[in-house]
């Protein structure tokens, strides 16, 4: 039996709805608990605050938010992360979050608190990054 690849799943059906794995994008999708459905990227580019699907070579696929739309790329962070990741090509990704189920209630992406969210989630990361980098030179510090 040979396993689909999410890009063949995606060509086939168009979307598809599955449980993350990780913590990258929390608090938004809580590993185990939360579902996610992308759509199948068309042409278009993606927007700044977009969750996009991306593969990352060799065989391994990542849930984050777009921080930065440049000429050539984009700029790409998890809701839980401290690295940024910089080069993800259009090429790279296979799909776009529409919809998510948190704590049991689904939500689009073109909600009013979901945008607001997306958007101070985004605006205030610079911050959260450079809090989780202090608390963990804090912590090597006490530790030594």
């Amino acid at each position: 039996m040979t396993k689909t690849t999410y890009e063949e799943f995606l060509e086939q059906n168009g979307s598809m709805t599955y449980s993350n794995k990780g913590v990258s994008m929390l608090p938004l999708l809580r590993e185990g608990k939360d579902l996610f459905t992308v759509t199948k990227k068309g042409s278009e580019r993606c927007s700044k605050y977009d969750v996009i699907l991306y593969r990352r070579p060799p065989h391994s696929y990542v849930l984050h938010r777009v921080i930065k739309v440049r000429k050539n790329d984009y700029i790409i962070l998890g809701d839980n992360c401290i690295n940024k990741e910089y080069g993800i090509t259009d090429a790279d990704i296979i799909g776009v979050m529409t919809s998510f189920v948190h704590k049991g209630t689904e939500h689009s992406v073109n909600e009013l608190s979901y945008k607001i969210y997306s958007r101070v989630w985004v605006t205030f990361s610079p911050i959260r990054i450079a809090f989780k980098k202090a608390k963990a030179k804090l912590r090597r510090l006490i530790r030594s």
